[in-house]
C-alpha cells in the first residue's frame, strides 16, 4: 500500500495535469505500468519467469509500455504519457527518474549478460531518446528529446544529439529539462561551417580581383 501511495504522490509531483487520485488510478498508463512491473519483477526474482513475462506482456497490451520483468527500477519512477517506452531486461534505473514517451533503454545487439543501460538517480530522458548498451548514465543527467546515447555520461550533465554529446558540464547549475533551451550542436556546427565557407569565398574573391 505504501508503494502505491508513493507512486500516486510521484504522479502529482511530476505532472501538473493530474487533478485527483481517481484520475491517476484510472487514466495514467505510466502508473499502471510501474505497478504491474513491480509485481512482475518480484515473480521474476523468485524464478517465476513465464508468469512474470505474461504480466509484463499484459501490461504492454494495456499501456503501450514494455518493461522486461528483469529490469531493476528504483523508487518514485515516473513515465509521462508512456506510449512506446521500452526498457530491457538488464536495465537498472535509480530513484526519482523520469522518462517521456518513446524512450528506449535497449541493447546494441552485440552483448550478452549485462547489456542494457544503468541510470543514476534523478535522470530525465526526453521524448524519443534512445540509450543503448551497457553504459552508465550518471546522477541528475538530462537527455534531450530524440538523442541517441551510446557512451557513458558523467553526473549532472546534459546530453543532446545523434550521437549524444555533453552540452552542459557538471559545473553548470542543475535545472529542469527545458527542451526549448537545449543547445543544438549539429546546428552550431553547420553555422560554423557556413561561416568558414563565406570567409573562404570572400578570400578567394579578393585573390581573383586584379590588383591596381
Amino acid at each position: 500500500m505504501l508503494g502505491i501511495q508513493e507512486q500516486i504522490a510521484t504522479v502529482f509531483r511530476r505532472d501538473p495535469a493530474a487533478r485527483s487520485v481517481v484520475e491517476i488510478v484510472l487514466c495514467y498508463p505510466g502508473f499502471h505500468a510501474v505497478l504491474m512491473h513491480r509485481m512482475a519483477h518480484q515473480l521474476y526474482s523468485k524464478g517465476w519467469y513465464t508468469l512474470a513475462r505474461f504480466i509484463s506482456q499484459l501490461s504492454r497490451a494495456l499501456t503501450g509500455i514494455e518493461i522486461h520483468p528483469g529490469a531493476t527500477i528504483g523508487r518514485r519512477f515516473f513515465i509521462d504519457h508512456g506510449m512506446g517506452v521500452v526498457i530491457g531486461e538488464t536495465a537498472e534505473i535509480g530513484d526519482d527518474c523520469l522518462l517521456y514517451q518513446g524512450v528506449t533503454l535497449g541493447g546494441t545487439g552485440k552483448d550478452t549478460g549485462k547489456r542494457h543501460p544503468t541510470l543514476g538517480n534523478g535522470v530525465v530522458v526526453g521524448t524519443g531518446a534512445k540509450i543503448l548498451g551497457n553504459i552508465r548514465i550518471g546522477h541528475a543527467v538530462k537527455v534531450g528529446a530524440g538523442s541517441v546515447v551510446v557512451h557513458p555520461v558523467p553526473d549532472h550533465c546534459t546530453v543532446v544529439g545523434v550521437p549524444g554529446r555533453v552540452v552542459k558540464d557538471p559545473e553548470a547549475p542543475w535545472e529542469p529539462l527545458e527542451h526549448g533551451d537545449l543547445p543544438d550542436p549539429e546546428g552550431q556546427e553547420i553555422e560554423d561551417l557556413k561561416r568558414r565557407v563565406a570567409e573562404l569565398e570572400a578570400l578567394l574573391k579578393d585573390v581573383r580581383q586584379p590588383h591596381r
